[in-house]
């Protein structure tokens, strides 16, 4: 089969090829998939770089992807053949992702992909919407709630606007420009703010009329004083990432005096049952129409190079997608 690999890391342009991998076969318990799509998040390009060390020899990259099921292994309802599926942890300790013509992994890794979803589309599932599933449903309904999205603009964020105003919230979310605040409004976002005025934690207070219920944080380390000050007591935030700050000073007196609970997100180790909630609810608004999909750009396999330097570029809005 054809497939992007690498077997070192260092810039996309000296270490991806483009070349013929072995074909995989369905093991027991598995699927194998023809892919059409596949998503190239930040996570991928930063362990192709290099952050995460190089666990096998010969890594063919991308968690998330769409396809159709062309065979099952042992144990498989061979029913599963010819559906149309999207993918998630495809590339998850393991040595082969989903950039390529074909995967085989666990059956229930290939999630049956609703008629109202494209390929394409589906490919910008996976890490972006089970992390902003699970940032805003972990701690029950947001009926009526007040919810602060950081990094609007961001593919996780724009679908944790869209599924917080789908639960009943009402959505403020932090911006850094006007064009990020307007693709924040267009995805749902009841009020935009931008994170570099002065005044942006008083803005969100007033906003809120008194303070968040719940914040679904990118840069926890960089945001965590704001945070302190517009939470209201006994609130939630979830944080699902903290890369310009590994190791955050807390400002734990503050943080206790509020009694604010924080939870932290790794969308590839949630529990069977958190995984199961979520893959069910995700489903069902993507049956009902109720999401809608950004895709930043699309490349062939032959441009996958491009396609890592352009998430790379960070100048982008939406999900970078290779077609297949």
């Amino acid at each position: 089969m054809k497939a992007a690999f690498y077997t070192a890391q260092g810039p996309a342009a000296d270490v991806l090829q483009i070349g013929d991998q072995p074909t995989p076969t369905a093991q027991a318990g598995e699927v194998l998939v023809r892919l059409k799509s596949s998503g190239a998040n930040p996570s991928d390009v930063k362990s192709r770089a290099g952050a995460r060390g190089m666990p096998f020899p010969t890594i063919i990259p991308h968690s998330d992807g769409a396809g159709v099921i062309e065979s099952v292994g042992e144990g498989v309802d061979p029913a599963r053949v010819n559906q149309n599926v999207w993918l998630w942890n495809a590339q998850w300790q393991r040595p082969f992702g989903s950039c390529a013509e074909y995967i085989a992994l666990p059956s229930e890794q290939a999630v049956d992909l609703p008629e109202t979803t494209s390929f394409v589309e589906a490919a910008c599932l996976g890490i972006p919407a089970m992390t902003a599933y699970r940032c805003v449903f972990a701690d029950g309904p947001v009926t009526g709630q007040k919810i602060l999205v950081s990094g609007g603009a961001g593919s996780v964020s724009r679908y944790a606007i869209q599924m917080a105003k789908l639960g009943g919230a009402e959505v403020i979310t932090t911006v850094s420009n006007d064009e990020k605040a307007a693709y924040a409004r267009a995805a749902g976002a009841d009020h935009t703010v931008n994170y570099r005025d002065a005044n942006a934690a008083e803005q969100i207070l007033d906003l809120t009329g008194g303070g968040t219920h719940r914040a679904i944080e990118l840069e926890f380390g960089a945001n965590v004083n704001l945070l302190t000050e517009v939470m209201r007591p006994n609130s939630t935030i979830a944080a699902y990432g903290s890369a310009q700050s590994f190791t955050p000073e807390i400002p734990f007196i503050q943080m206790m005096f509020k009694d604010l609970t924080l939870r932290t997100i790794l969308v590839y180790i949630l529990t069977p049952e958190a995984r199961s909630e979520t893959l069910t609810g995700l489903n069902k608004m993507l049956a009902d129409s109720s999401l809608t999909h950004a895709v930043g750009a699309t490349f062939t396999l032959d441009e996958t190079v491009k396609a890592h330097e352009l998430v790379e570029s960070a100048d982008k809005f939406g999900t970078v997608v290779v077609t297949l």
